[in-house]
């Protein structure tokens, strides 16, 4: 049978709170080095990530839009250059054909 060595024990158990000490040392700077950067970052007036997802979100839709618009319009002015209208036609015909004198 052995006997426990009192130094051993008290080296072990010494140790122990040591590390507990380190442990909760460390989880307090954690917490503090959060705190100091949250309040940083209210400071200079971040957006959360809700509100940038959801500005991106916006954004997409209206970069669809206007892409959108874009190519109606660029189909629309194939369409007009294309065929003349009537009125168009009509002042052309007057301009070239003056009334001899």
């Amino acid at each position: 049978m052995q006997s426990r060595n009192p130094i051993f024990s008290d080296l072990a158990a010494l140790m122990t709170d040591a590390f507990s000490a380190a442990q909760a040392a460390g989880e307090e700077a954690r917490s503090v080095f959060r705190a100091q950067a949250e309040r940083m970052a209210s400071e200079l007036d971040l957006v959360s990530r809700d509100e940038f997802e959801a500005l991106r979100a916006e954004n997409d839709t209206q970069t669809s839009r206007i892409k959108a618009l874009e190519d109606r319009l660029e189909a629309l002015e194939k369409k007009r250059t294309r065929k003349p209208t009537r009125a168009r036609a009509a002042s052309k015909a007057s301009v070239t054909k003056k009334p001899a004198r």
